[in-house]
């Protein structure tokens, strides 16, 4: 897998953001050179192979992942944003959060049919808005290749919500300690 402990380069910080929450923090893995090329590395192996023609990540943090990610593929990378944030036509999906509602937005063009699209974030939790995005992908009769994470925390919903996509990640927490 991998010649440099990633793991080691994610900082675990309690409370965060409130009481009874514990935070992987991946600025530690962005800081260090050697483990951001590895993470990069690694997912792009993984998915090398897969046709894929877009890269697309809700901001923030999925961004930093996804656009070097897009370079490595030899595909476009694209944003997905909270609603008023691009500036062409767009295309929205409503999806519901544990109390109310969110909502994405991609530009209208952003995809085509038969596009291949690998969906990239740097945490998977309760899946929501990585669901979000492969409808938004699906809506504009793309394929969703698959669905690519830093960090998945396995005793949380994430995986079954994203259940039907290749799930992939390249570090797992499995209890919240």
């Amino acid at each position: 897998m991998s010649a440099i402990d990633l793991k080691a380069h994610i900082r675990s910080i309690k409370d965060f953001p409130k009481p009874g929450i514990m935070f992987r923090d991946i600025t530690p893995l962005l800081a260090a050179p050697a483990a951001f090329r590895e993470s990069i590395r690694l997912l792009a192996d993984r998915y090398r192979d897969a046709g894929v023609t877009a890269v697309a990540a809700a901001e923030a943090r999925g961004f930093i992942f996804a656009a070097p990610l897009a370079i490595e593929l030899d595909a476009a990378f694209i944003p997905v944003r909270k609603p008023g944030k691009l500036p062409f036509d767009r295309r929205a999906f409503q999806y519901d959060l544990e109390y109310g509602s969110d909502s994405l937005e991609m530009h209208v063009d952003a995809v085509k049919t038969g596009d291949r699209v690998l969906l990239v974030d740097d945490l998977l939790a309760t899946g929501g808005t990585m669901q979000a995005c492969a409808k938004l992908a699906e809506l504009a009769g793309a394929h969703v290749v698959g669905c690519a994470f830093i960090v998945e925390l396995t005793f949380l919903p994430g995986r079954k919500k994203l259940e039907g996509y290749d799930v992939f990640s390249l570090m797992q927490y499995h209890d919240e300690n």
